[in-house]
């Protein structure tokens, strides 16, 4: 059996319980994500694959089914202490070639630096499959341009949730997560 995602949507959520695990359970929820077998998968974007939004995404998905997921999950119970799950994506110009997702989770970062590393680590692996000369050293936005003169990655973006600790001590978690909708 070949399984390759037509659809792929992301999504994030954040829960706070005094459990760490009923916690997770509730940003998946806030994530819309609670109801399914979640089966985390590496961090590849399938060829011709087209991102769709949640709400569409969930209506194709039922109660129960098994779904494949590239996730970033994070989790404290220090107080105010600020945590971040990211997933970062990378969609190269040839929707014949695959891309790339990957996770990141951090503590301290905001959702903007969180976010940018994550999708700094999708296109980067996504330039080097590519064969696209860069200097490792430029900062994100520097080899953006390199990335984006060139041609090859026509999109990046990512999906962050980040969350404060709870001041009482209850553990906070975060999830971002990129959904496949096989049909």
């Amino acid at each position: 059996m070949v399984i390759i995602p037509e659809r792929m949507f992301l999504t994030k959520g954040v829960g706070k319980h005094r459990e760490q695990l009923s916690s997770f359970e509730l940003a998946l929820r806030d994530a819309g994500i609670a109801n399914f077998n979640l089966v985390r998968v590496s961090s590849i974007f399938p060829p011709g694959c087209k991102l769709i939004a949640p709400k569409l995404g969930l209506r194709l998905l039922k109660d129960g089914q098994v779904v494949f997921t590239v996730m970033s999950s994070n989790a404290t119970n220090e107080p105010n202490r600020l945590v971040s799950a990211s997933v970062g994506m990378a969609i190269p110009n040839d929707r014949t070639k695959y891309g790339y997702l990957a996770e990141h989770k951090a503590f301290g970062q905001t959702q903007k630096k969180a976010g940018d590393y994550a999708e700094d680590l999708a296109a980067t692996m996504l330039a080097t499959t590519l064969g696209i000369d860069f200097d490792v050293d430029k900062s994100y936005d520097e080899r953006k341009e390199i990335w984006k003169i060139s041609g090859e990655i026509v999109r990046t973006t990512n999906i962050t949730q980040t969350a404060e600790g709870d001041k009482n001590g209850l553990w906070t978690s975060v999830v971002a997560a990129a959904i496949f909708v096989a049909v």
